[in-house]
């Protein structure tokens, strides 16, 4: 499976941003989706994900409350709604689809995702 992500741009402090993430290849239904990030000599680390019914859904306490990750089947996208953004959201963000040979891995960890995006700038000015 191959993965689009796009959305990302330059915003303020409580500002809000969408980021998308469009697979080719399978449905992403058929996956757990995530979004990871990765601020500049930090490691990657887990923001949301989505279990691949659609209806399960976890977060980073970081942004629970904030951000929302949803998807939708039809177009075999899955999206991060990012509300009231702190300079601190700043990273690049990366969305990630597992596979059937590392779903017994931790769903907040990297390992658990074989595809990962190209990564979309998100930047929050203070």
């Amino acid at each position: 499976v191959q993965l689009q992500a796009s959305g990302g741009g330059l915003v303020q402090t409580g500002d809000s941003l969408s980021l998308s993430c469009t697979a080719s290849g399978r449905p992403f239904s058929n996956y757990a989706m995530a979004w990871f990030r990765q601020a500049p000599g930090k490691e990657r680390q887990f923001v949301a994900a989505i279990f691949w019914n659609g209806r399960s859904t976890t977060y980073a306490d970081s942004v629970e409350g904030r951000f929302t990750i949803s998807g939708n089947n039809a177009r075999n996208t899955v999206y991060l709604q990012m509300n009231s953004l702190k300079p601190e959201d700043t990273a690049v963000y990366y969305c990630a689809a597992d596979s059937p040979s590392t779903r017994g891995n931790p769903l907040r960890e990297t390992s658990r995702y074989r595809n990962w995006g190209q990564g979309t700038l998100v930047t929050v000015s203070s």
